[in-house]
């Protein structure tokens, strides 16, 4: 687990990093056809976090930024949905990656549900 000193905290640079990371566990896991679907559903939806918060950031109003960090927090709770799904053959190596993915999309989650109520009050 990363130590909270190396966090990054440009949100655009962190979620694009997320997106990164999960891209190259991925092609780490065993071929099967479960890993290839939910592998498919896992890229999508990691990518969709920066993806939107970037829209989020050119919004064009206050409504649009709004449901754009609401699709943000979303797609961090499907990645971590999928990350969960994805069979690793109890590879510790794999497992310990999956793990500090699943850590990654959990505060991911927690930072865009922040920024959702700093944004509604």
């Amino acid at each position: 687990m990363e130590d909270v000193t190396n966090k990054i905290y440009d949100l655009e640079e962190r979620t694009f990093q997320f997106a990164i990371k999960v891209r190259v566990f991925i092609k780490k896991l065993p071929r099967n056809i479960n890993n290839i679907e939910d592998g498919k559903q896992l890229v999508r939806s990691s990518g969709s976090v920066g993806a939107n918060y970037i829209e989020a950031n050119d919004s064009l109003g206050e409504k649009d930024k709004l449901m754009k960090i609401r699709i943000c927090r979303k797609e961090a709770k499907e990645s971590k949905y999928w990350l969960r799904l994805v069979d690793t053959e109890n590879n510790e190596i794999l497992e310990t990656e999956r793990k500090n993915l699943i850590q990654e999309s959990h505060e991911l989650m927690l930072i865009f549900g922040s920024i959702l109520k700093n944004l509604t009050k």
